[in-house]
């Protein structure tokens, strides 16, 4: 029997369980247009998602991957999101060494190492990387999570935020990974993930150094990847983005007590750990946008330019409200002090 009329047969039989009345309006001509165009929709989905999954892993799926077998390297991992990361990683058996200018708070897992590191000194990164080689041996996994941001406009910034935002976000990216991707080209097997943003699609007043730094993350990845498979034929080092919206850490405390005023989504270290652990389990290459609903975000760019600028308005304006609210918030609070 052939596969439609299998699946002719299922609907056959779906729809004889319908109630009458709704069988009825089932076979109206409109109906059954819209469903069909429904049906044609999700299927070109399914297809889309899966060209876009093959595209982006070379079309080279992998065998089981074995956490024995994995070195991470885990930059900022001493809190926030980094923290997150190495929780849900040490729970699967993986060595993770983490860099960081700051001494953990907690106690270490089992297997977990930490080297202070200013991973904005491309020498720093080297002395380091030649230490965690003869300790550990070669990393098969970088995570480029360490990240910096403030909120003010560009004339209010200064210089030395500016520029440690740029040194965190996007050139320590290119210190790590010239240390560490060599032995990964050399064995064809690595994953290199670049922790971006939703900002580095759209740019909103007073993230102009956050926003800056996340899109040159994201350019970062894409090059990265054209030079994997183009340059060094390494078709099974896999590259990861991940762009989480906004995320509950100590960077947007101040917003957050804003309340219901602040309305845009809200993620946890926890679902912005979950996607890039995710990624490197099922090594999988990618972009991905998290909330999930909110991934029509990267088609921003590709907008009428009165619709990209209506987005970043209301962004902007809600911004403001939110920074007077805080004013006035701290204002009371010096009045009953």
């Amino acid at each position: 029997m052939s596969l439609s009329k299998v699946v002719s047969e299922v609907f056959q039989a779906l729809f004889d369980k319908l109630p009458p009345q709704v069988q009825r309006v089932i076979l109206l001509p409109s109906v059954r247009k819209g469903l069909a165009f429904l049906a044609a929709w999700k299927t070109l989905g399914v297809i889309n998602s899966y060209i876009s999954y093959q595209a982006q892993n070379n079309w080279i799926r992998l065998g089981p991957w074995d956490p024995s077998k994995e070195i991470v390297v885990l930059t900022g991992g001493c809190s926030g999101i980094g923290k997150q990361i190495l929780e849900d990683l040490t729970k699967l058996k993986v060595k993770v060494i983490i860099l960081d200018v700051q001494d953990p708070t907690f106690e270490l897992p089992s297997n977990t190492f930490f080297y202070r590191a200013d991973i904005t000194s491309s020498s720093v990164v080297k002395e380091v990387g030649d230490q965690i080689r003869k300790e550990h041996g070669n990393p098969t996994i970088l995570i480029n999570n360490a990240g910096v941001g403030s909120g003010d406009t560009i004339l209010d910034m200064p210089e030395e935020r500016i520029r440690l935002t740029m040194e965190v976000n996007t050139l320590s990216h290119y210190w790590t990974v010239k240390e560490f991707l060599p032995s990964m080209v050399q064995n064809n097997h690595g994953h290199i993930i670049t922790v971006a943003s939703i900002a580095s699609f759209v740019a909103i007043g007073e993230l102009g150094a956050y926003a800056g730094s996340k899109a040159a993350a994201l350019a970062f990845h894409e090059t990265l990847t054209q030079e994997l498979r183009h340059w060094y034929k390494a078709e099974k080092v896999r590259t990861s983005v991940i762009h989480p919206f906004w995320v509950r850490t100590p960077l947007i405390d101040g917003l957050i007590k804003a309340g219901k005023h602040f309305k845009a989504p809200i993620m946890s270290p926890k679902d912005v750990s979950s996607a890039i652990v995710k990624q490197i389990v099922t090594q999988s290459g990618g972009q991905v946008i998290i909330p999930k609903g909110h991934s029509s975000a990267s088609l921003l760019r590709g907008l009428p330019s009165w619709m990209q600028e209506r987005v970043r308005n209301k962004g902007s304006s809600q911004l403001v409200k939110l920074r007077e609210l805080q004013a006035a918030f701290a204002a009371e609070k010096a009045t009953v002090a």
